[in-house]
């Protein structure tokens, strides 16, 4: 009985660890770290373990609660963020946005020739790359016009990653034909660098989703794909509210196929005939003088 009371003091340690743990994950980014996600931290925090010689969450969890630890606290963070992803993610969704979605933004800033994109939580940078590869491969419909895309993330190390537009032979093979990794990217020694002609119309920086939206915004279209997934239900609504906030009165926002907007908020609504697609919605001006 003994043993099993101290097995059982052990769970109640660990336990209260992950909790730690997790609070720190929703304290820094928002995201919910829930029971059927928290197999996540030993895969997760394996490889910072074993630069740190750390031998389980408990002992890690002590490490935090020292003073001047922030750099191990960012390493935390940063390792438990969900960087998942890959080129033309989805791809029958991401098609409308050359089939319909860029031709409807293009009559409608014809005066302007201009667009704005926002990727909010664009990871590594393989959705940026995908969009700027779309306007590529149609060069000619947007001569003359001003096309910026904007990729954003929390974690540091994956914009780096996107800045960079250096992808290894496994990144490269993740959604790209043989004809599409040859036109926009040239093998190196360490795998697969992208055209800087391609990547002309992208930048990135650091960025929360719930934070301010980045500065002098007002895009045409925001992408923010599997990204709200790990939200819970009120955080989720103030990021909702974030990114209608950076859009144009007539924006369109798309999600990840998980995701919706029906029942999570009242600033957009689904885009008829398409899939993830949400227009941006306005007070009326009976709305506005009531």
């Amino acid at each position: 009985m003994a043993h099993d009371g101290l097995r059982t003091g052990l769970m109640e340690v660990s336990q209260a660890s992950y909790q730690i743990i997790a609070d720190l994950l929703a304290a820094r980014t928002g995201q919910q770290l829930t029971e059927s996600r928290r197999w996540r931290i030993g895969t997760a925090l394996a490889g910072l373990f074993r630069e740190r010689g750390i031998s389980n969450v408990d002992q890690l969890v002590c490490m935090l609660a020292s003073p001047g630890q922030a750099a191990l606290t960012d390493q935390v963070v940063e390792a438990l963020l969900n960087n998942e992803t890959y080129f033309f993610r989805d791809r029958p969704t991401f098609d409308q946005l050359p089939e319909h979605i860029f031709p409807m933004l293009a009559e409608r800033r014809a005066s302007k020739r201009r667009l704005q994109i926002w990727c909010a939580g664009c990871s590594t940078g393989q959705e940026v790359h995908s969009l700027a590869m779309q306007f590529a491969e149609e060069r000619e419909r947007w001569e003359g016009w001003s096309i910026d895309i904007l990729g954003t993330d929390i974690s540091r190390s994956a914009i780096s990653v996107a800045r960079a537009g250096h992808y290894s032979q496994f990144e490269i093979q993740r959604g790209l034909s043989v004809a599409q990794m040859l036109e926009h990217f040239e093998e190196t020694a360490s795998g697969w660098q992208m055209h800087s002609s391609t990547r002309s119309i992208v930048r990135f920086q650091e960025h929360n989703v719930l934070d301010q939206p980045p500065a002098m915004s007002s895009f045409d279209l925001v992408l923010c794909r599997n990204v709200l997934l790990y939200f819970p239900i009120a955080t989720r609504q103030r990021a909702f509210a974030r990114l209608h906030q950076a859009m144009t009165d007539d924006g369109i926002l798309m999600l990840g196929a998980g995701e919706t907007v029906i029942g999570q908020t009242c600033d957009f609504e689904p885009l008829p005939g398409y899939t993830s697609l949400y227009g941006a919605v306005r007070p009326t001006a009976t709305a506005l003088s009531a």
